[in-house]
């Protein structure tokens, strides 16, 4: 099976094509490849004239599904499976576009899209994250986000958050990590608070790729800020228990409200204290979407 992954750059995006794609190879009994390919190396016209010549340069191989994240590249996938007719188009939120010019749509239920035969609904947007029983029992994860278009930085309230946690788990070690929306001020503080020898502060500046998922792999639970759903999610995939630090709200949407129904159905609760977390959720979405697609 060979998997095309129309992408836009984004890294968030990427996340959710290689975490179906590595749901896939893990499930399928044949072998499986990925080829990445820019929405900068398929002008709409060259995609055009491939719909006559039946293929174009730019692909290496057949391809069995075409997948898109993002609103740049449904035209492009679109395209493509008038020009491949035998893959099958997938695009991984809610299209632009009718769901019936897809073969399958993958959208998170905050979208209020109900489920069918062509579109499959997820909780939360999917990630290449698995579960590796790894987990060290009081070893604790802080991650922290920053300001976005629904949510407002408190300085003091994320601040008192923190203490809080480091309070109630004295006994524990703790790793605090930012993002790269985190302010620096905020950064320079806690640099110069005088945390205890079980703290430790990794800035996202001075962390490798792919840390915050190894990190998630060792934590018994983490705690993170509210603008950072996706985060929230990666967390609960990892298997970890999770607390949602509150911020103050701009706005209400669709991602504010997944936020709410978590907290709601006690998946992650805003508790500072690690015996009141809720029990790790199995949360398998990929795992799931990739088992509907093979037996299609």
């Amino acid at each position: 099976m060979h998997i095309v992954y129309v992408s836009d750059g984004k890294a968030g995006h990427r996340s959710q094509a290689l975490g179906l794609f590595k749901a896939i190879q893990r499930q399928s009994t044949e072998m499986v490849s990925f080829e990445e390919i820019s929405i900068e190396d398929l002008a709409i016209f060259s995609l055009v004239a491939g719909i006559f010549h039946r293929s174009i340069p730019q692909l290496k191989n057949l391809p069995n599904l075409i997948i898109g994240v993002g609103s740049h590249t449904q035209l492009r996938v679109l395209l493509l499976g008038k020009i491949y007719t035998q893959a099958k188009t997938v695009i991984l939120m809610k299209p632009n576009y009718p769901l019936t010019w897809f073969d399958y749509s993958v959208i998170p239920a905050h979208d209020g899209i109900p489920a069918s035969a062509r579109v499959i609904v997820t909780q939360g947007a999917l990630n290449p994250i698995v579960n590796e029983q790894r987990h060290q029992s009081g070893r604790i994860l802080i991650a922290l986000g920053g300001s976005s278009k629904r949510h407002q930085w408190n300085e003091d309230k994320v601040f008192a958050s923190i203490e809080h946690i480091v309070q109630q788990q004295s006994n524990n070690e703790i790793i605090i990590t930012t993002s790269r929306r985190t302010p620096e001020l905020f950064v320079e503080r806690l640099n110069a608070h005088p945390f205890l020898p079980h703290v430790h502060f990794f800035p996202v500046e001075h962390t490798a790729q792919g840390w915050i998922f190894e990190e998630m792999q060792k934590a018994e639970a983490v705690w993170v800020t509210e603008d950072s759903v996706s985060m929230i999610y990666e967390a609960l995939t990892a298997g970890c228990r999770v607390g949602v630090i509150a911020m103050d709200r701009i706005k209400q949407d669709r991602i504010t409200a997944s936020v709410d129904v978590l907290l709601g159905k006690s998946i992650v609760t805003e508790t500072s204290d690690l015996a009141q977390l809720p029990p790790p959720n199995a949360f398998k979405e990929a795992e799931r979407v990739a088992t509907y697609l093979l037996a299609q």
